[in-house]
C-alpha cells in the first residue's frame, strides 16, 4: 500500500513539473555534442518560413558575373556562364545546423529545377569534408568552393545566405538565415523568372 501510495505521489509531482522535466531533457540534449545539431535543424526546419521576394525598387542587379569557383573535382568554374540565366546562389557550411535544416528542401528544388535554374551552393568548407557530408546524406547538389572573393552584390557575412538572381541579374530574393525552400511560394516566384 504504501508502494501505491509512492507510487501516486510522484506521478502528481510529475504531472505537476512535465514541462520544467521537458525542458531540462531539452537543455541536455543541446549541451551533448552529438545531440545538439540535429535538435537545432529539427527545430529550425519546423520554425521555418518561404522567402519573400525584395520589391521591385530595392532589388539590386548583379552585373559583375565574372567570379572563379571550383567544383569538388578540382574543375575550375566561372559564375559568367549563367548570365542570362535564372541563378540561385546559397553560402553554407557542413558544421552550420541553419545550413543543413535547408538542404534537403534545396535537394528538392534542385531536382525539379536543375535543367532549367544554374544551382551554386558555395562554401569554404574542404573538399573531402564537403564530400563525406553530402555522401552520409544522399545529396547531389552542385556545390562549388570560392577562388577569389564574391562579387559585391553577393556579398554576406552571415551562413546561410541565399540569393535568386532573375535573367536580367536582378536579386529577386535575398534570405540570411533558414529559410522554407521547397514551397509552393517559391515555386512560383521560380516559375515566374523562368517565363520571362
Amino acid at each position: 500500500m504504501l508502494d501505491l501510495i509512492l507510487l501516486i505521489k510522484k506521478m502528481k509531482y510529475l504531472k505537476k513539473h512535465w514541462s520544467s522535466i521537458l525542458f531540462g531533457f531539452f537543455i541536455i540534449l543541446m549541451i551533448i555534442p552529438e545531440t545538439r545539431i540535429p535538435v537545432q535543424v529539427f527545430l529550425q526546419r519546423t520554425i521555418s518560413l518561404s522567402p519573400s521576394e525584395i520589391k521591385k525598387e530595392n532589388r539590386t542587379v548583379l552585373k559583375e558575373y565574372d567570379w572563379k569557383l571550383s567544383d569538388l573535382h578540382s574543375n575550375n568554374v566561372n559564375l559568367s556562364v549563367s548570365k542570362d540565366k535564372v541563378i540561385l546562389i546559397n553560402f553554407w557550411a557542413t558544421w552550420c545546423s541553419p545550413c543543413i535544416a535547408e538542404i534537403p528542401a534545396f535537394q528538392d528544388l534542385y531536382n525539379f529545377y536543375k535543367d532549367k535554374v544554374d544551382f551554386y551552393f558555395i562554401t569554404n568548407d574542404k573538399s573531402e569534408k564537403i564530400k563525406l557530408f553530402l555522401n552520409n546524406k544522399g545529396y547531389d547538389i552542385p556545390v562549388f568552393r570560392p577562388l577569389e572573393k564574391s562579387p559585391n552584390v553577393l556579398t554576406s557575412k552571415s551562413l546561410p545566405t541565399t540569393f535568386l538572381i532573375s535573367k536580367k541579374g536582378e536579386i529577386i530574393i535575398k534570405k540570411v538565415g533558414v529559410a522554407s525552400w521547397n514551397s509552393d511560394k517559391v515555386h512560383q516566384i521560380i516559375k515566374g523568372l523562368l517565363a520571362k
